[in-house]
């Protein structure tokens, strides 16, 4: 088994937006940033002396457009075919976000009202749907693609066997990253519920450190902090009756919740607000 590395690619800012370029047997590109980003990634990817030519997959974590809005554009640059879970699959066919989207605090509240969130990326199919656990060792790295629903209904993160758990939208530093080190929610989730579900099901497989799509690596022992001090938030605004969610239709499709309703997936228990 040889050991893989995982670079951090930015994609906006200095790390406001992350792509991720994982370094095994062969190299795998994890998310694909925002629209019209795909020549910086693949120019950040050939800095560290990889030809893009020479990447083997292209995952895309969840339908947000600063993480598959470049996925079409990567997709010919580097010949590379892309994994998406099926559950994502309405916003990559029509090139759109699902709306509204849902705020876990005032940061997401101001952002919602942005412009670019509304714009089309390019549409794509993926090459690999995904639905389960998948095995990325014949592409070239040790490690699986595990589904994580919450942030969307088809989020996913990527364990390496080494423990770095490249993470999406799981969870993210403070302010986009302006607080480095510090967990905190991205500006939107789906369900906050499913989604905080899902990170503590991450953190109980043990990694050594978490790659996420907002701000520098964080480490598994605060995260953990983090989590227990939100799954008291988020069990306090439930029984208020004010945490939002988007709950599944019966098309596989999602649709907003009325606020103040409180629905999560049948494998969450627990998630919330940014900052």
């Amino acid at each position: 088994m040889s050991r893989t590395e995982v670079v951090t690619l930015p994609v906006v800012g200095r790390r406001a937006v992350n792509a991720h370029l994982l370094l095994g047997r062969h190299p795998i590109i994890v998310d694909a940033g925002t629209p019209g980003s795909g020549r910086r990634i693949t120019e950040q990817v050939a800095a560290h002396g990889v030809d893009p030519g020479d990447v083997r997959l292209i995952v895309v974590t969840h339908g947000h457009l600063d993480h598959f809005g470049s996925a079409a554009e990567l997709r010919r640059l580097t010949g590379a075919p892309i994994a998406a879970h099926a559950a994502d699959l309405g916003p990559y066919r029509s090139g759109r976000g699902r709306l509204p989207y849902l705020p876990t605090g005032p940061m997401g509240r101001v952002m919602a009202r942005n412009g670019k969130l509304h714009e089309p990326a390019e549409p794509f199919e993926p090459d690999i749907v995904l639905h389960g656990e998948t095995d990325v060792s014949d592409f070239g790295v040790d490690g699986r693609i595990i589904p994580t629903p919450g942030h969307t209904a088809g989020s996913v993160s990527l364990l390496t066997d080494d423990g770095d758990l490249v993470a999406g939208d799981l969870i993210a530093n403070s302010f986009l990253g302006l607080v480095p080190g510090r967990p905190a929610n991205p500006p939107f989730h789906d369900d906050p519920l499913a989604n905080l579900a899902s990170l503590r099901a991450m953190l109980a497989l043990k990694p050594a450190r978490l790659h996420v799509g907002h701000g520098t690596p964080l480490d598994p022992a605060r995260v953990g902090r983090w989590a227990r001090s939100e799954q008291r938030r988020l069990d306090r605004r439930a029984a208020r009756g004010r945490l939002r969610s988007r709950p599944r239709d019966s098309g596989g499709e999602t649709a907003p919740a009325p606020a103040g309703s409180a629905t999560s997936s049948p494998a969450s228990s627990a998630a919330g607000e940014e900052g």
